[in-house]
């Protein structure tokens, strides 16, 4: 049986992360795991925080706490809101764990022995009041491309080019704020992408099947009027994982750290090695997923993330891999997503504009967030979170469709037929009608799944439920109770067997919800979808107890909605 290896885009530990965060990575990739394991398939989903680099360091600092205690106070609650948003993670894990600093320094070997990394002399930015260079993140700027005057000094997020520190224009130090900056001459070492250009055009032509906007960016940068440009790979900072093992081919690099893109995507391999090492496996059971020659040819290796983050693993950790020469997985399919804003601007956390995760749970339950942003993914475009969006879409989708045909079917069984469910004559014509265009859907959905189309499968979702609603509007059990009981209980037990198959093929979207349904009619935990939803919708008869649930989905009053507009708009009151 083939093996699906899904990893989500690593959160930056330097805080709690916001919605676009959650759609542009953890949740589209957790719905297609728990999708996949539902087809029977065996899943490994992997994901850590991405502790190394100028995020952690000044978050830590405006702390003013040390940043290994930063980090691991900030991983306990990252995991803690990924719980609590059901992300099914098989790991969790860290960039800054043993594994990931051996296996960054294994690929450093590598890379070095094969001659695919260089010693490099560069102008960087210094600060005089600061008293040190100036990577990356520690420096902002306005975007010499777009013009955007918040962009860092590695990567402009609004166009996404890739930058160095001496490309912007007006920059400041991000620590300070002082533009008192000089530049001054620091060696790095350099991975030599361009000697690889060719082979990533070829590989990245082979994956016909990829979202355009993975394709358009990886092409993008590998077809810059300059070229593919080589990237430093190590930084001049304390935090991350030591150069110092190399003092012996490298001297000079004792006090730098390798640059965290090098190391974080390595932390996907690392990640599932901890996995093993902490559930004390042998290490065939790690490599399985991650060495061709070990079992991973038999691996489909999925990737999610937001956009910004596409170029790292279509170039960059993509070129790591074919530069060490060994026999590592790579990936087979990358989804990536465009931004949600929010009510028409960026999230912002210094404005407090935007909903972050954390206050998105005091708020809401996780399956009012998980269907929204399910239902309006980000994938061939930027989406914007409205909160007249918010309240429409959970009260028409979840509380007047799903939720109300729960609700009327299961109080009309209990109040004419008590608390089991009547065994009765076999379904009519309307019924097999009904199946038919479930199937219908039912196969849509399954389709459109396996090619992660993520708004369309909420879109097949939705139409199972409606077909439920529209059958039980015109069966109207109640309106023939008198004249034919018979018939009206079994339009009952069919319409329980609907609230059955609800509960399994919602789980991956809204799995709380669906846990509650489960529990409280009694039904068993299926772990597999069915092949023929004929026999499924046979599945529960006489004698199967039920009663009548609490609400399932509260609406959201315009109170509310007007009040939480107000409190995350960012303008003060």
């Amino acid at each position: 049986m083939e093996r699906i290896l899904i990893t989500s885009a690593l959160p930056y530990i330097n805080g709690v992360k916001h919605l676009g965060n959650l759609i542009g990575s953890q949740l589209p990739s957790d719905v297609y795991a728990r999708f996949m394991r539902s087809l029977g398939f065996e899943v490994m989903f992997i994901c850590a925080t991405d502790e190394h680099g100028t995020p952690a360091e000044l978050a830590a600092i405006s702390k003013n706490i040390p940043v290994k205690d930063f980090c691991e106070e900030m991983w306990s609650l990252q995991k803690k809101i990924a719980d609590n948003f059901h992300i099914s993670f098989d790991y969790f894990g860290r960039s800054s764990s043993q594994q990931n600093h051996q296996l960054t320094q294994h690929f450093a070997t590598k890379l070095w022995e094969n001659s695919f990394i260089e010693e490099v002399e560069e102008k960087q930015v210094y600060s005089l009041a600061d008293n040190r260079f100036l990577p990356d993140r520690y420096i902002t700027g306005t975007c010499p491309a777009c013009g955007y005057e918040k962009a860092r000094g590695d990567q402009c997020e609004l166009c996404t080019k890739q930058l160095e520190p001496t490309d912007l224009i007006n920059p400041k130090s991000t620590i300070s704020g002082s533009q008192s900056l000089e530049i001054r001459t620091t060696k790095n070492l350099f991975l030599k992408q361009s000697l690889l250009k060719e082979k990533l055009e070829k590989w990245i032509e082979t994956k016909e099947g990829w979202p355009v906007l993975t394709k358009s960016i990886a092409k993008k940068w590998l077809n810059t009027k300059e070229g593919l440009k080589d990237r430093g790979i190590t930084r001049d900072l304390s935090w991350g994982i030591p150069v110092k093992k190399y003092e012996d081919i490298w001297p000079g690099f004792e006090d730098k750290v390798f640059y965290v893109w090098f190391d974080a995507p390595i932390a996907y391999i690392a990640t599932t090695k901890e996995w093993s090492d902490k559930n004390k496996l042998p290490d065939t059971s790690w490599k399985r997923w991650w060495l061709t020659d070990e079992g991973a040819e038999n691996v489909s290796y999925v990737q999610f993330m937001a956009k910004d983050n596409i170029p790292f693993h279509t170039i960059s950790f993509p070129a790591t891999i074919f530069g060490s020469g060994e026999n590592w997985k790579q990936v087979d399919f990358i989804k990536g997503f465009n931004w949600l804003l929010y009510e028409g601007g960026k999230f912002s956390t210094s404005e407090q504009r935007g909903i972050f995760m954390d206050q998105a749970l005091d708020l809401y339950p996780a399956d009012y967030w998980r269907w929204w942003l399910l239902a309006n993914a980000p994938e061939s475009s930027d989406t914007d979170f409205t909160w007249e969006s918010f309240q429409s879409t959970i009260n028409k989708d979840l509380a007047d469709v799903l939720g109300n045909f729960i609700s009327r079917v299961a109080s009309f069984s209990v109040s004419k037929f008590g608390n089991v469910i009547p065994d009765t004559q076999i379904y009519g014509q309307l019924e097999k009608e009904t199946i038919k265009k479930l199937d219908y859907h039912y196969k849509c959905l399954k389709d459109l799944m396996q090619n992660i189309e993520i708004r369309k499968s909420c879109n097949a979702l939705r139409s199972i439920w409606v077909t439920g609603n529209e059958y039980l509007q015109k069966a109207a059990p109640w309106s023939i109770l008198k004249e034919n009981p018979e018939r009206s209980k079994m339009i009952i037990r069919f319409s329980l067997n609907l609230i059955n198959l609800y509960s399994l093929v919602s789980e991956p979207f809204i799995p709380f919800t669906c846990g509650k349904i489960r529990n409280h009619f009694q039904f068993s935990k299926v772990t597999k979808w069915p092949e023929n939803l004929d026999s499924f919708l046979n599945t529960l008869g006489d004698g199967h107890k039920i009663c009548v649930p609490d609400i399932l989905f509260q609406k959201i009053t315009d109170e509310e909605r007007i009040r939480y507009q107000q409190t995350f708009s960012g303008i003060s009151p």
